[in-house]
C-alpha cells in the first residue's frame, strides 16, 4: 500500500521531514501559516498540493496520514485534530505538554486502531540501538546508572526552556534503555538569559528497580555534547553523536573487589571496543517505521504508549522545576 502523507509545518525541521516523506511515500498536501512557503514548496514537490489550513488537508477523504512538524505548543490540539478525522499521527516531539493531553490522544488512537508516533528520532539511531542492544543482552552486566549530557553556545529559544527543548532527547533514550517509568524526578535550573526560560537544568531519575538517571542539559556551555553513558557491573559503554567514527565504545572497566589492607577498591580494566554502527540516516529509519506501523506491522499501542512515557517524565520534572 501506498501511504498517502500530509504535512503541516515546513520550518527548519519539517523540511527534512518532507524530503523524507516525498521519497519514502506519496507526499500528496503541504500546508504552513506562514506567507511566502508556498512558492518555494510547490517548485519542490510539484506532486503536493498546498492547503491553505490544516482543515483543507485533513478533509481529504484518501488522506491517510498527517505530519506535524508545527511549534510544539501546537501539537495537542492539532494531532487530536487529525485522530478525530481518521487520520494516522505522526507528531514531533513532545506530541502533548502535559499527562492528561498524551493521555487522551493515545486513548482516541487506540479506540480508532490508528497510529500516534512522537518523532523521538534519537531511537532510530544506529548507535542508540547498539546501546539497548547491549544493554537488554546483559553484555554490560547489571546497569546501575544512565546519564547524559546535551549542552552546547546556543541556540537559545524564547519559549521553551532547556528541559523541554534539550532534554526530550535524551529523556527518550534514558526510558527506552531502562524500559520502566521513574518513581522520583528531580529538576533544578536557572533563568539567566530569559525570565522563566531556564537555560541550564540539572534532572535526577530514580527507577523502581534502583537505577539511577541524570541529565546536564543547557544552551549556556563551551562545549558542545551530544553524550550518552551507560555504567553497568561488568562493562560501561558510551554513546557519543559527535564522533564520526566513534559512535559507540564499550569499556572493559569495573569495580572488582575491596582490598581490605588499604580499605579501597581494585578496579578491573580490560579492553576497549568499538563496534561498527551503520551510517542509516536516522530520519529516514524512523519515517519508514511510522509508514510501516500505517501499513499495519508492527504495534501500533506500543509506539504511542512509550510517547506518552515520555511525556509522564518531563511533567514529573517540569513540576519539581518549576517548585525549585
Amino acid at each position: 500500500m501506498t501511504v498517502r502523507v500530509g504535512q503541516a509545518g515546513l520550518g527548519e525541521w519539517g523540511k527534512n521531514l518532507a524530503r523524507n516523506f516525498a521519497d519514502l511515500a506519496d507526499l500528496v498536501w503541504l500546508t504552513d501559516p506562514a506567507d511566502g512557503k508556498e512558492p518555494e514548496f510547490a517548485a519542490r514537490y510539484p506532486q503536493a498540493g498546498w492547503a491553505s489550513s490544516f482543515d483543507e488537508m485533513l478533509a481529504d477523504p484518501g488522506l491517510h496520514a498527517v505530519v506535524i512538524a508545527t511549534p510544539v505548543p501546537t501539537h495537542y490540539e492539532l494531532a487530536k485534530q487529525a485522530l478525530g478525522a481518521g487520520k494516522h499521527v505522526f507528531v514531533e516531539k513532545p506530541p502533548a505538554m502535559k499527562t492528561t493531553e498524551i493521555d487522551e490522544l493515545v486513548a482516541i488512537a487506540e479506540e480508532r486502531d490508528l497510529v500516534l508516533m512522537p518523532g523521538h528520532l534519537l531511537l532510530y539511531h544506529p548507535g542508540v540501538q547498539k546501546l539497548k542492544e547491549l544493554v537488554d543482552s546483559g553484555a554490560l552486566g547489571e546497569v546501575l546508572c544512565v546519564y547524559g549530557n546535551r549542552q552546547n553556545l546556543g541556540r537559545i529559544r524564547p519559549h521553551e526552556n532547556a528541559l523541554w527543548s534539550l532534554g526530550v532527547h535524551d529523556l527518550s533514550v534514558i526510558l527506552y534503555l531502562l524500559d520502566e517509568d521513574p518513581v522520583d524526578a528531580i529538576a533544578l535550573g536557572r533563568d539567566f538569559l530569559q525570565p522563566g526560560v531556564e537555560d541550564v537544568v540539572f534532572c535526577y531519575l530514580r527507577f523502581p528497580s534502583g537505577r539511577v538517571a541524570h541529565m546536564h542539559l543547557s544552551w549556556l556551555d563551551p562545549h558542545k555534547m551530544r553524550k550518552m553513558t551507560v555504567v553497568g557491573k561488568e562493562k560501561m559503554a558510551v554513546f557519543d553523536d559527535m564522533e564520526l567514527d566513534r559512535k559507540v565504545t564499550v569499556y572493559e572497566k569495573s569495580p572488582w573487589k575491596p582490598v581490605n589492607t588499604y580499605g579501597e577498591w581494585q578496579t578491573r580494566t580490560g579492553d576497549i571496543h568499538i563496534p561498527k554502527i551503520a551510517t542509516d540516516e536516522p530520519l529516514k529509519l524512523e519515517c519508514q517505521e511510522f509508514l510501516r506501523l500505517v501499513s499495519g506491522e508492527g504495534d501500533r499501542r506500543k509506539t504511542a504508549r512509550d510517547g506518552a512515557r515520555v511525556v509522564r517524565a518531563l511533567d514529573m520534572l517540569t513540576a519539581s522545576l518549576d517548585g525549585s
